[in-house]
């Protein structure tokens, strides 16, 4: 876990005013069978395969993989400079991320990205703790970490848990 007591503060925030905001029928089913953020963030950790959604010029709606991390309360995630989902996300922002494991675990999120480390622009301040986090997870030769990609953080506006059995979740953990 990498939360500072803060992000965990945000976290559950986020997590609270979304389940609140949502339609009857999805509080039907996840307010029974969801997590607290200590929870999520400790189930949450290494790579998490996500299913990106991102919206083309024409409005038409794209979805694929990428690996996910989830970093400080919010995802990060990276992708070829050359890829479609970095031109939808360089054009137009808004991006929605899920997370499932089978029918154990959903996490859905809804936000926008900013970009971490741009081809011809600043990086995030804190692009070089990432970057070293990042190298630690698949090497430091894996990519041209300057020109092969283009890395992400998806600050959330809306997020939600389904985690039936919270127990099968964190008993590996323990």
């Amino acid at each position: 876990m990498r939360e500072t007591p803060e992000e965990l503060k945000e976290l559950q925030a986020l997590l609270e005013t979304s389940l609140s905001r949502s339609t009857s029928h999805l509080r039907s089913i996840v307010t029974e069978s969801t997590v607290t953020a200590e929870q999520l963030t400790q189930i949450l950790t290494g790579m998490c395969t996500l299913a990106l959604s991102t919206v083309t010029a024409k409005g038409e709606p794209r979805i694929s993989g990428v690996d996910g991390h989830f970093l400080h309360g919010k995802w990060y995630f990276g992708t070829a400079r050359s890829a479609a989902k970095a031109r939808h996300l360089a054009a137009r922002p808004a991006a929605s991320v899920a997370h499932m494991r089978g029918e154990d675990l959903g996490v859905f999120t809804h936000g926008t990205v900013e970009t971490l480390n741009p081809q011809d622009g600043k990086p995030a301040p804190d692009w070089p703790d990432l970057l070293a986090y990042f190298k630690g997870f698949y090497g430091d030769d894996f990519f041209d970490w300057d020109n092969d990609v283009v890395y992400y953080r998806l600050h959330p506006h809306w997020m939600t848990v389904y985690a039936p059995d919270i127990a099968k979740r964190t008993a590996s953990l323990s």
